[in-house]
């Protein structure tokens, strides 16, 4: 019996000897991981930091490019209006010819010729800026382009539901209605 004992000795031993020589690695091991944490840890702060600073920038950037955009807007259409109105000042000029005309005229058929071609021309102008006068003249009532202001018993049976009369003219921009055209329809 006293082998065996000694055998079971010699084993625990040899178990308590395995188990202090794998206590040294495992704490080598916790402490590698521990360095991999504490590294990884760094790297990933660093990185937050990045994309932080990197968002606050594309922020800023976005913040500049909308007030830029803005103001570079609001410059365009103020541009745009003294165009069009330097355009216009030609018109103007001949409205102070013919009233200075009328003060003198003895010819009154020259002067209805000449309000008659400074119409035309502000007409010219108007379309060239892209404004168009809608249509009402026997046209059908359409709600998007016409207000009717009464109805009327229409003349005829093909009136119902056609424009009458035009009580004040409507006109498109662009054909985007800027004045709905007043009018009469027959009912």
């Amino acid at each position: 019996m006293h082998k065996n004992v000694s055998i079971n000795d010699n084993n625990q031993n040899a178990d308590f000897k395995e188990e202090m020589a794998v206590e040294p690695i495992l704490e080598d091991i916790t402490e590698v991981e521990a360095q991999e944490v504490e590294q990884e840890e760094k790297d990933l702060t660093e990185e937050y930091n990045d994309l932080k600073e990197s968002n606050l920038r594309l922020l800023a950037e976005f913040d500049n490019y909308r007030k830029r955009t803005q103001k570079e807007k609001a410059e365009l259409i103020k541009t745009a209006t003294a165009d069009v109105l330097t355009e216009l000042l030609p018109v103007i000029d001949d409205f102070e010819r013919a009233k200075q005309s009328l003060e003198s005229a003895n010819d009154i058929l020259a002067v209805v010729q000449g309000v008659d071609l400074i119409y035309q021309k502000f007409i010219t102008f108007l379309n060239q800026h892209g404004v168009e006068e809608i249509p009402t003249k026997n046209e059908d009532f359409n709600t998007e382009y016409h207000e009717a202001v009464t109805l009327f018993a229409a003349p005829t049976p093909e009136q119902k539901g056609k424009i009458i009369d035009c009580i004040s003219k409507g006109y498109t921009l662009n054909n985007k209605v800027i004045r709905f055209a007043k009018v009469v329809v027959g009912e």
